[in-house]
This record gives structure tokens, C-alpha cells and sequence, in this order.
């Protein structure tokens, strides 16, 4: 039985996309508002999230509900890893702590990569093709915002071995259409992505602090006062 996935995950996620758009955090930064600390942060969690969610990739790339979306060409852990040693130097493995969300996170790939691989699919769609469409997006504004040159910094939105992105994406949601699953299976997956949407989110909260410290609360009130859909979720849709 063959089922859409792919427009169930766009559809289904639709407003939690848009809730994680309107955290302070992102909306400060999709108006050029990008602070090095707190984006230093982000870069972070985001590397114990990456590097969580690869290995378990890894380990389960034979399994077969995990098997048809491996594509180790979008692995970011060692991207994450260039920029960690440019925002903290070559000590960065002492200096880079995961937070309180970042650890939720992390510890709920390692649940459901022993317990549910297939809600793997859930976490690899909502990161991978988000760094493939917004990602982009948040590249030219990071390197605006932080007079970032030559790529320093924001190795994280380099895809080097998918020439055509579009064309990827394409090819990544049809393997997800063919994944052998019924309708149940990908409710659980949309919920799980939802779930993983709340858990980004998260990680944007805890940055808010760093923030206002740094820009101001007048500012960051002037910022964010207006709820608006976001630039990146219509990349996404894409």
C-alpha cells in the first residue's frame, strides 16, 4: 500500500512550522538580527543533535524503513564540526556543552533509533530539508549579519556532494513515498516530526536570553511584536 508521506509530513507540519518561525530567536534572525554567542549556541545543540541522529543513521542503514532515506551525502556533523572550531577555536571540544533541550533531544533519537528506526524518518525530514531550502536562506543572513567571509563559519549550510538541490529533494520525498508503510505508521511519523518541531523550538527558546542581553529588550519587543509566516516555510514547500 502505497502512501503520500511526503504531503502528509508538509501538510501535517504546517502549523508547527509556522509556531517555530515566530520564536523571538528566529524571528530576530530572519530580520538580520543575528547575535555571534547565541548563534554559536545554536551551532552547538545542533552538532550533539546531528551527531546523535547520524550515528543512529549509520547503525540502522540496512534497516528496512531507515535503509531507503539514508544518504550520508547530507551528514552535517563534521560541517558542524568546522564552524565549532571557528567560533570557539581548536579547543572547541572542551568548550562546546550541550544545553537541557539539546539533551531532550538528543536523548529522543537515541529512544526511538533503538525502540522506533522508522520515526527516524520524522527527524532526518524535518532538519535535512530544512537545511536544504530555509538553510539557505539563513546562510546569506548569518554571513550579513556576522560580516562572515569565504564560507567561515556557516559550513553547516555547504552541501557539497548534492550539486542539484532541488532535483535531491525531489528524489528524497519519493523515497519516502516508497517506504513500505501503512497509514498508521506515517501518522506516527507526522507526529513524531511535529514532536520535532516542539524540540527545535526549544533549542531557539533557550537562545532568547543571550539575545535580548545583547540587543536590548526594546528591540527584540520591536522584532517580534507581529506573528508572521515565515520565509523559510514557503522554501520548504518548495
Amino acid at each position: 500500500m502505497s502512501v503520500n508521506l511526503a504531503t502528509m509530513l508538509r501538510e501535517g507540519t504546517k502549523k508547527s512550522h509556522t509556531m517555530a518561525e515566530n520564536v523571538g530567536f528566529v524571528k530576530c534572525f530572519l530580520k538580520g538580527v543575528v547575535e555571534k554567542k547565541s548563534y554559536r549556541k545554536l551551532v552547538t545543540s545542533l552538532y550533539f543533535v546531528y551527531s546523535a541522529m547520524e550515528e543512529e543513521m549509520e547503525r540502522l542503514k540496512d534497516h528496512p524503513l531507515v535503509a531507503p532515506i539514508y544518504f550520508p551525502e547530507l551528514n552535517r556533523k563534521q560541517t558542524l564540526e568546522e564552524d565549532l572550531r571557528f567560533y570557539y577555536g581548536t579547543n572547541w571540544r572542551e568548550e562546546a556543552k550541550n544545553t537541557k533541550a539539546g539533551k531532550e533531544y538528543v536523548a529522543r533519537i537515541r529512544e526511538i533509533g533503538q525502540s522506533n528506526p522508522e520515526l527516524l524518518v520524522a527527524h532526518c525530514y524535518t532538519r535535512y530539508l530544512g537545511d536544504l531550502s530555509g538553510g539557505q536562506i539563513l546562510k546569506k543572513i548569518s554571513q550579513r549579519a556576522m560580516n562572515l567571509t569565504d564560507g567561515e563559519g556557516t559550513a553547516f549550510y555547504e552541501f557539497e556532494d548534492i550539486s542539484d538541490e532541488k532535483a535531491f529533494k525531489d528524489k528524497y520525498r519519493q523515497a519516502m513515498n516508497d517506504l513500505p508503510i501503512d497509514e498508521a505508521t506515517a501518522e506516527r511519523i507526522v507526529e513524531e516530526a511535529n514532536d520535532a518541531f516542539g524540540m527545535n523550538m526549544k533549542l531557539f527558546q533557550e537562545l532568547e536570553g543571550n539575545l535580548v542581553k545583547a540587543i536590548g529588550v526594546m528591540l527584540f519587543n520591536t522584532l517580534t511584536r507581529r506573528r508572521t509566516r515565515g520565509s523559510t516555510e514557503l522554501a520548504t514547500a518548495e
